[in-house]
């Protein structure tokens, strides 16, 4: 319940991510979400901010505890039948043992997906297991506050470019001054 607000924000700001790309010739995404006592769902893929908008828009948040271990094995999973650019995690919370996702998350790495692990709020147990698991895929980590939907914008577009363009692309828009691009290469392996 505590994503409702957030997702309601990335809901919004999604389309960010798709004319990013759009000139290097678009961005396919696999929207992956968990609610409930057990509820883990993966949607097909899609290319466009609408039919990613429209999927959202369909998506309630309900409590329940986190099931990051099953985001991270949908990865590796999908990761194994095609080239998968990155994973984007946006939470607020851990209430899995990171020991006990070190081995997919690194096993994600050496698979070269990168995990980009954006935290809402300041928890430094999130802060920490999250961290771990960027440092495990070579991906990246950066906090937001729901307050200033920009930096959640400005770091989705930035991991989209990644996926699409690589680490080039990022180079590039970090050489222009994108904040957001210079924080995520000054993570990435």
């Amino acid at each position: 319940m505590s994503r409702q607000p957030t997702w309601d924000m990335a809901q919004s700001i999604q389309g960010e991510m798709f004319r990013t790309t759009a000139a290097q010739g678009g961005l396919d995404v696999q929207l992956v979400y968990f609610r409930g006592l057990g509820e883990c769902r993966a949607s097909r893929f899609v290319s466009g901010g609408e039919g990613l908008g429209a999927l959202m828009s369909r998506i309630a948040c309900r409590g329940g505890r986190t099931q990051i271990a099953k985001v991270l094995r949908h990865a590796l999973d999908e990761s194994r039948g095609a080239r998968v650019g990155a994973l984007v995690y946006i939470g607020d919370a851990i209430e899995e043992r990171i020991d006990a996702l070190a081995p997919t998350a690194g096993e994600l790495g050496l698979l070269g997906v990168k995990a980009f692990m954006f935290q809402e709020g300041q928890d430094a147990n999130v802060q920490h297991a999250y961290r771990e698991i960027a440092r495990l895929t070579g991906g990246a980590y950066a906090a937001f506050d729901v307050a200033a939907p920009r930096r959640l914008a400005e770091l989705l577009a930035a991991v989209a470019a990644y996926a699409v363009g690589g680490r080039l692309e990022l180079e590039r828009r970090a050489g222009e001054g994108e904040r957001a691009a210079r924080l995520l290469l000054s993570q990435i392996g």
